[in-house]
This record gives C-alpha cells, sequence and structure tokens, in this order.
C-alpha cells in the first residue's frame, strides 16, 4: 500500500483555503482559478448546479404541460395549480438523489488521482446529469 501512495501526488490545499461562494464559475484567460479541494465541497457544489439545472428543465416541461390546457374546459384549470408542484418535488428529488450520488464519485476520483477540481466540472456534471435524464425519457423500442 505504502507503494501506491507514493506515486500519487496530491497537493495540499493552501493554508487560507476556504470554500468558494456557490457560482465561482472563472472565465480562464482573465481571471485565476478558483479550486475547490475537499469531497465537501466538491458535493455541494455538484448538488446546486444540478438542483438548479433539474428545476429549470422541469420548469419547461410544467410550462409545456400547461400550455396544452389553454383553450380547454374551464374546469381542468381548477386542479391545474397542482403540477407545477408535483414537477417541482419530483425534480428536488431526482436532483438530490443524482446529484449527491454523481458527486461523491466525481470527487472521489479526483481525490484519489490526487487532483485539484476546477469549479466547471461540477456545472459540467450537472448538464450530464440533466443530459441522462433527457436522453431517459425517450423510448428505445421504437427509437430507430
Amino acid at each position: 500500500m505504502d507503494h501506491i501512495s507514493r506515486h500519487v501526488r496530491r497537493d495540499p490545499p493552501p493554508e487560507n483555503y476556504t470554500q468558494p461562494p456557490f457560482p465561482s464559475l472563472f472565465w480562464p484567460p482573465q481571471e485565476s482559478k478558483i479550486a475547490l479541494y475537499e469531497l465537501d465541497d466538491i458535493w455541494k457544489f455538484t448538488l446546486y448546479w444540478t438542483l438548479i439545472l433539474y428545476g429549470l428543465f422541469h420548469l419547461g416541461a410544467v410550462g409545456v404541460a400547461v400550455l396544452m390546457q389553454v383553450g380547454k374546459r374551464r374546469s381542468n384549470w381548477k386542479y391545474l395549480w397542482i403540477v407545477p408542484l408535483i414537477y417541482a418535488f419530483i425534480a428536488a428529488c431526482e436532483a438530490v438523489i443524482a446529484g449527491s450520488v454523481v458527486g461523491l464519485m466525481v470527487g472521489a476520483g479526483y481525490l484519489a488521482g490526487g487532483f485539484t477540481m476546477s469549479t466547471w466540472v461540477p456545472f459540467v456534471w450537472g448538464w450530464v446529469n440533466v443530459l441522462v435524464l433527457l436522453v431517459a425519457s425517450f423510448r428505445i423500442q421504437g427509437g430507430l
């Protein structure tokens, strides 16, 4: 075990390291690099981005569902206010599970490899979670 640990070099966090404020997305040519060093920070950033992006996509889906009711009978509108609440609850549940699993797995991989993580990586993994959800929503049988 000691033989393996000698080859993995992980730079310790800077002495004055604190968790960066949430989005902390930087544009590389103009700003200094903002990195995440702790698994807890990596998990939080991935979870937050997944929650935000799942919320936006479910908001779009509920918008389409509500617009489909335009021109329908008045009685359909009586219970339509429940649909956004259900979509928001489903989005939150899915995002907590997906963001936690992906955030912990990617964070553990980065830390085990001895790397620091840019704040852009959790943002990209939030999009990957949304795209997996989008692809999984289609039927596979008749697709081709």
